[in-house]
């Protein structure tokens, strides 16, 4: 996938950018997704790029701050809160129990934060994707545990599966 439907498929999850606010993309992989999301975060922002294995981070030159963090964001605690926002582009399904896995995630987030979740939209595993989540389970899990809006931002083919892969935005209010 190139940055620019890396940025097509979560863009509509984040309609207006807004200056000042701090994000973690947990398990940030080669930074894809987060060089997508800095370029739809307001200035003065900041991101924290997380995974358990050093990532090379070049990212153009902006005025949002990448951070990476070398951690297995999965069992380990996360070393900052108060976030604006999570995002989660195919890490989610990584995580074998999901449900302390939310109540992680609401304690570092804003009463007002947000988690955007990129996955394929398919409840079967293989040796990739251990622990899949549907938008329809995931939908279903996120209402289950104290979530209020769940709604699916994009969409696309994937270039792996036969299936699709959806962007989801997620709220509590």
């Amino acid at each position: 996938m190139e940055i620019t439907e890396a940025t097509a498929l979560i863009e509509a999850a984040l309609p207006e950018k807004r200056s000042n606010t701090t994000w973690a993309d947990l398990g940030c992989g080669s930074g894809l997704f987060t060089a997508a999301l800095s370029s739809l975060v307001g200035d003065e922002s900041k991101i924290y790029a997380v995974d358990k294995e050093f990532q090379r981070t070049d990212f153009p030159e902006s005025g949002i701050k990448i951070e990476f963090v070398k951690l297995d964001f999965i069992s380990h605690p996360l070393p900052f809160s108060n976030l604006d926002g999570i995002l989660m582009a195919n890490s989610l399904h990584y995580v074998r129990d999901k449900i302390p896995f939310a109540e992680k995630l609401k304690m570092h987030l804003k009463a007002t934060g947000q988690i955007i979740i990129v996955e394929y939209d398919t409840d079967q595993s293989n040796q990739w994707v251990p622990y899949p989540l549907s938008f329809e389970r995931l939908k279903q899990f996120f209402l289950a545990n104290g979530f209020k809006h769940i709604e699916k931002t994009g969409e696309r083919q994937s270039i792996y599966r036969t299936g699709k892969m959806y962007a989801c935005s997620i709220r509590r209010s």
